[in-house]
């Protein structure tokens, strides 16, 4: 019983830690926004023009570039000609530009996704140009490392040869310094999100020059997180087989103790990017043996956060007159699609490139269970389908054991009276009542931790569902059937405001006022299971228990809707097979107790 109650104390702490989080979502966002629309207003405020300064030198030959200054891409001079671009598409991902001033790509709409359930909504815009409100970019450049030469800075105009860049028409951008050196960067797209860029520099000089060629991807905001544990978004990559996470707030705080670089490393290949729920930007070496100096940067200008990846060298390169040296990296700018990110681990040796996507510390569990369920997808059509035939399979799988489990409950169900017995006996003795219903489980066999099973079972698949629900895009905007628009998101009927019939929305007050049609059938079904359940003897667990799917109900309320589905129809399929087991039950106790002989009648006296 010990176990039992340790248990439930699990179980309530579990539901009051969500229950407190579900309160106190409402005032996290709100305080969020405030943050937003005052950094949008001390950017009204304080911003002026500038010319965008260079990228600055570095301290010492081989040192990565540090996070550029400045904001704006206004012209330098006045009657300047307008910034030139280049298109960039490829046929079902991506539809963009290459910003020609400064070798940006800052302009990328992704293919196929919208950014709501509506097919009308617009695009999902990734990339962005500083004029932008969310700037988001990735750049190529150099820092001269000698301190003397040349360099194209943010400003430049370069020269492109080639046409639209797509899969199969590379383009090259070209810029000469007019003092002997040549930069060149020749850009490639494949079929789905992945641009390859070879700078080069050639040395037309007379002397050697020493220059350090660097990528970097620039957020000029902070963007909005979605604000949940069991999600990491911000700073991600796996250098030298380990992966590093950090959080904007972890990486600001890091940054700020040591002067810019919350964190940097040498390592031999490996990637490193900016991570969202469902998108990515990173950063890799063309050729996995070669040696990168990574770094994750944070710098804030007039109240505004400014986050940077950067990829280069670990030592500045050495340029002979006459010769040539080059630096090739790829940039992954785009959806997070499961089978994507693996074929690019077996395409190009980008060890772990999958871990981009946050899988969990269950990632043994929860990438094959996405597996399983995007098979069935694509064979029924339909997530929502897959989710109930998901279901089933693990219930099959699990058949054998829950079966030992439900078979002790209907034991436990049948020895009720006899326990209620044992503590009305022994009201005045509990130890004395303990030691009888232990006895009593001895006799009869029976295993009173073993109703626990099913639910201790339940736990690791819940959660695991949920992370493939929440992390995968595979699994955004999934629809199922009738208001079910998209399974990763809540439920959106309310019985609060009559499910739509009347002209309000009860969330506004509380995210408790959330109250679905999927999470009231929940609700149900996990009440009529306890009801199949035989009732605890202790009347304080009873109580516990006779709450738990009010508990749940609120609690699950707000999440996906496939979660929900899931577990009202695992309740449907666990109700099914314990009323079987029950029925089994109580027919083997009938044909027990017919199969004894009645006792004989006592033989009437002769007179």
């Amino acid at each position: 019983m010990d176990q039992k109650r340790l248990f439930v104390a699990i179980a309530a702490s579990i539901a009051i830690l969500l229950l407190f989080d579900l309160w106190n979502r409402p005032a996290r966002e709100a305080e969020q926004a405030r943050l937003e629309q005052q950094r949008a207003a001390q950017q009204a405020t304080q911003a002026a023009p500038a010319a965008t300064a260079p990228v600055p030198a570095p301290a010492a030959p081989g040192a990565a570039p540090a996070a550029a200054p400045g904001t704006a891409t206004a012209v330098a001079s006045q009657g300047r000609a307008p910034e030139q671009r280049v298109a960039l598409e490829n046929a079902t991902r991506m539809l963009g530009t290459v910003n020609l001033r400064g070798a940006r790509f800052d302009d990328l709409v992704l293919k196929g996704y919208h950014e709501t359930v509506d097919r009308n909504s617009p695009l999902v815009r990734l990339l962005a140009p500083r004029g932008d409100a969310h700037p988001y970019f990735t750049q190529w450049g150099w820092t001269a490392a000698d301190g003397r030469t040349a360099v194209p800075d943010q400003e430049t105009d370069w020269r492109v040869e080639g046409g639209t860049l797509s899969p199969g028409n590379p383009i090259t951008l070209r810029w000469d310094n007019e003092t002997g050196q040549e930069f060149r960067i020749r850009l490639e797209v494949d079929q789905d999100y992945m641009v390859t860029a070879t700078q080069s520099v050639v040395n037309r000089g007379a002397e050697p020059v020493q220059l350090l060629p660097w990528t970097r991807v620039r957020r000029e905001r902070t963007p909005q997180t979605a604000g949940f544990f069991i999600l990491h978004e911000g700073f991600t990559g796996v250098l030298d087989g380990r992966l590093h996470e950090w959080t904007y707030k972890d990486a600001r705080e890091e940054a700020q103790r040591r002067n810019g670089a919350a964190f940097e490393q040498e390592s031999t290949g490996g990637w490193a990017g900016f991570s969202d729920k469902y998108w990515l930007t990173a950063l890799t070496p063309a050729d996995q043996s070669t040696p990168i100096r990574t770094a994750y940067r944070h710098v804030s200008e007039l109240g505004q956060d400014r986050w940077q990846v950067d990829m280069a060298p670990p030592a500045a390169l050495t340029v002979a007159p006459g010769a040539e040296a080059s630096f090739a990296t790829r940039a992954f700018s785009g959806a997070k699609e499961v089978s994507l990110l693996d074929a690019y681990e077996e395409r190009y040796g980008i060890v772990d490139f999958w871990k981009a996507i946050d899988f969990g510390w269950f990632w043994f569990l929860t990438k094959p269970f996405f597996h399983v369920l995007h098979f069935l997808g694509v064979l029924f059509g339909n997530f929502g389908v897959a989710i109930l035939a998901f279901t089933f399979l693990l219930k099959l799988l699990f058949f054998p054991l829950q079966n030992k489990a439900y078979k002790s409950m209907a034991r436990m169900k049948v020895l009720a009276p006899k326990m209620t017995e044992i503590r009305e006996r022994y009201k005045d003795d509990p130890a004395k009542a303990q030691a009888e219903m232990m006895a009593l489980y001895r006799s009869e066999k029976v295993n009173p931790a073993s109703g626990c099973l099913p639910i201790l079972i339940q736990i690791p698949v819940f959660f695991s569902l949920y992370k493939v629900l929440f992390v995968t895009i595979e699994m955004r905007h999934a629809p199922f059937f009738g208001w079910i628009r998209d399974l990763s998101a809540p439920d959106p009927t309310n019985l609060f405001n009559l499910f739509g019939l009347l002209p309000f929305d009860p969330m506004q007050w509380s995210a408790l006022f959330h109250m679905p049609v999927w999470a009231i059938l929940m609700g149900i079904t996990m009440f009529l299971q306890f009801k199949l359940n035989p009732t605890p003897p202790d009347p304080i667990q009873a109580k516990i228990f006779a709450w738990m799917p009010l508990i749940f109900t609120f609690m699950l309320a707000s999440f996906p809707a496939g979660l929900v589905i899931y577990w009202t129809w695992n309740n449907l399929l666990s109700i099914a097979q314990q009323w079987y087991i029950l029925r089994l039950d109580q027919q083997r106790q009938v044909k027990a107790g017919a199969a004894i002989p009645p006792p004989p009648k006592p033989a009437k006296a002769k007179k």
